[in-house]
């Protein structure tokens, strides 16, 4: 039946997706299969910014037979001039006599256009098969686009019962070597990775990939990885010039509340991009501005690796789209810290309901991934 074949053509076109999945930032995740009287005779996905798009590799690919074939495509083809030409230039250049979408392009150069001209053109146009994966393949574009905002996730790890490190601050390792890889992963992905000062004066940590090329997913052994931009919240610039962060390769952005010039200069001269932000009724930074700025910046997620005052309030500001929590098979005491730093609580009625939406073991320790619920 037509919609089985339409179906499985998709599945592939959002596997080839999912290549770009540590690669394409900025720019979405998009795959393409073109097939002809049931073959397929081209595929591609996007590698990365300013590279060819997904339908400009699968054409590429296809040669002439894209002459009357489907065109399944994980997203909208763009039809504006970007770094790139539009993509519905080229498929209505190549004949390609039909189209199926996942999903409309969220960002408003797009926005259903593309899919209009296709139209016009004369082809066949479908959309919405298998939507709900593509949306998961793009979710901080999604957001950025129609909100404003990052997707932001909040990686936490802590012993079963609920502990993140000794009294003393000791907290190398709770989790396990595979716990330890997988957020690697997350870094990778990940277009920026967010700390307070408190956790760079405690810890000095280096917040960067550490995973070779081979490791990811897209990319080739021997390829430099595409390191996240680390960004430290330090409203009042304590962090010092010395910072491990600040001598690794990459963007280092410090964002501090207000006009503090006098004291950026040390931190600008080892590598520091500093940019004040307005403050919040404590005089901390604005996480809500922050995040803002982020977004303007091309930033599409964001993972938040910080210790329980910054977490909980990010949590209780209701700005955490996901909490990936991994938990360890050891216990730690009374004595040792928690996890968030969220306001007290007096009844049932006013705790933080959750959704789990995924669990799983990651070699010994187990992780959570959940998202704030509505009810």
């Amino acid at each position: 039946m037509p919609w089985v074949s339409d179906h499985a053509h998709m599945a592939r076109a959002l596997r080839l997706a999912r290549l770009g999945l540590y690669s394409t930032d900025p720019n979405p995740r998009v795959g393409c299969v073109l097939v002809r009287h049931g073959q397929v005779v081209g595929e591609g996905w996007h590698r990365r910014a300013g590279e060819p798009h997904a339908e400009r590799h699968a054409l590429a690919a296809a040669g002439d037979g894209a002459r009357g074939a489907t065109a399944y495509v994980t997203l909208e083809p763009c039809v504006h001039q970007g770094r790139t030409p539009p993509c519905v230039d080229a498929l209505i250049e190549a004949g390609v006599a039909r189209v199926v979408a996942a999903m409309i392009d969220p960002n408003p150069l797009v926005g259903g256009q593309g899919l209009h001209r296709l139209r016009e053109a004369g082809m066949a146009v479908e959309v919405g098969l298998l939507e709900t994966e593509a949306r998961a393949l793009n979710p901080g574009f999604i957001k950025r686009m129609r909100q404003g905002l990052p997707w932001v996730r909040c990686k936490l790890a802590m012993s079963l019962d609920g502990r993140t490190a000794m009294a003393s601050g000791e907290s190398q390792w709770i989790t396990g070597p595979d716990a330890r890889r997988d957020v690697q992963r997350l870094r990778a992905r990940s277009s920026a990775i967010l700390t307070g000062v408190q956790t760079v004066l405690a810890d000095d940590p280096s917040l960067n990939v550490r995973l070779e090329g081979a490791e990811l997913l897209g990319v080739e052994q021997g390829q430099t990885v595409r390191q996240p931009v680390r960004v430290v919240l330090d409203s009042a610039l304590r962090m010092p010039a010395g910072a491990r962060l600040l001598a690794l390769p990459g963007q280092s952005l410090v964002l501090c509340a207000g006009d503090r010039r006098e004291h950026a200069a040390a931190l600008e001269a080892a590598g520091a991009r500093v940019t004040g932000l307005a403050a919040d009724a404590s005089g901390r930074v604005d996480m809500r501005s922050a995040l803002e700025f982020l977004a303007g910046e091309d930033i599409n997620e964001v993972l938040i690796e910080a210790g329980p005052t910054l977490a909980g309030s990010a949590v209780a500001a209701g700005l955490v789209d996901e909490l990936i929590i991994y938990v360890a098979p050891h216990l730690m005491g009374d004595g040792a810290r928690g996890l968030f730093s969220l306001p007290a609580v007096a009844r049932m009625s006013e705790r933080l309901p959750l959704e789990i939406r995924d669990l799983r073991f990651v070699g010994r320790d187990i992780r959570i991934t959940a998202a704030l619920s509505a009810s």
